[in-house]
């Protein structure tokens, strides 16, 4: 969750006199509680004219801003009365889901998938084996980002980092999962193509499938990475019988794998790694920790996710 400093003291000074009231961005809430903390004697600020409250226009707004806003308007309230008038209207400060730039294309085939598997039965997502391949900084991100939104719209274009493909000192790894636990993950040495791909699959994707005690007729879902589509790879998976998941490209928001690449990027970077080594020895450990009920939940929440894919059209 988000964490910002108090802005100082509370100046409960009284509005300056002027000629015609000035509307401050913001919550029409915080207005009022900034005119309960005025006190009855002073005039209280005049209504809101029907418009956006500036939090929800830019999301990425700050506790600091908003109190500059409201300070233009002579109403003056601390960041911290601020962030807890947008909680109690159910507003918080998250950090945003990151996704890729995505073409009307894709976004039209994300919005395709979560329509039409919105009524699959439970059953069908715990026989999956999800798989996918993510980037490990040795530093992690030099920055955090937050933005303000509600219980729900997590999917919301507005409430999303766009990501494209670049990086620094960094390690690639394979994992999977699957609603009883994760499966195997293994570092990529060297560039990612058809042959080390298919590698993974045998010696990594085939084991994992047998540790997890998928039943039989169990599907894979991977991307639509040139690796994964190539013509060789068409024809280890069809020698192999593997049944794949018909999958849109570019839509990492539909895996939940995505969660627990974020729950070992997390847990790698408190522990300060300081080399390369160190990096793959604590993504190793690490993701070892995650527990079957975590995957589990992941799975059981599947469809809500589905349900806000489709609420935020793609």
């Amino acid at each position: 969750y988000w964490v910002l400093n108090p802005a100082g003291p509370r100046h409960n000074a009284r509005p300056r006199p002027s000629a015609s009231h000035v509307s401050a961005p913001g919550s029409v809430y915080i207005r009022r509680l900034a005119s309960e903390q005025r006190g009855s004697c002073c005039q209280a600020p005049h209504p809101l004219t029907h418009r956006d409250n500036e939090v929800k226009k830019n999301p990425r707004v700050s506790a600091k801003d908003l109190q500059k806003s409201l300070a233009h308007a002579n109403i003056f309230v601390d960041t911290s009365t601020i962030r807890k008038t947008l909680n109690k209207n159910g507003v918080h400060g998250r950090t945003p889901r990151r996704k890729p730039l995505l073409s009307k294309k894709n976004i039209a085939a994300c919005l395709k998938f979560a329509k039409e598997h919105l009524d699959v039965p439970q059953h069908y997502w715990q026989n999956i084996l999800w798989t996918d391949e993510t980037k490990i900084e040795l530093f992690g991100k030099s920055t955090q980002h937050y933005v303000w939104r509600k219980k729900g719209t997590a999917h919301r274009h507005q409430n999303l980092i766009p990501t494209v493909n670049h990086g620094r000192g960094s390690i690639m790894v394979s994992g999977c999962f699957a609603a009883s636990g994760p499966g195997r993950i293994v570092v990529i040495d060297g560039k990612m193509n058809s042959r080390v791909y298919e590698d993974i699959l045998q010696e990594n994707v085939r084991p994992s499938v047998r540790q997890l005690k998928l039943r039989r007729g169990w599907v894979m879902q991977q991307d639509n990475d040139p690796k994964s589509t190539s013509n060789s790879t068409k024809e280890w998976l069809q020698q192999n019988k593997i049944r794949l998941l018909e999958w849109p490209s570019q839509s990492p928001d539909l895996n939940p794998i995505e969660m627990l690449w974020h729950d070992l990027k997390r847990a790698i970077h408190t522990r300060h790694p300081k080399n390369i080594a160190t990096l793959k020895q604590f993504c190793e450990e690490e993701w070892s920790k995650i527990t079957p009920d975590r995957c589990a939940g992941l799975i059981c929440n599947y469809t809500k996710g589905l349900v806000e894919v489709f609420a935020a059209k793609g």
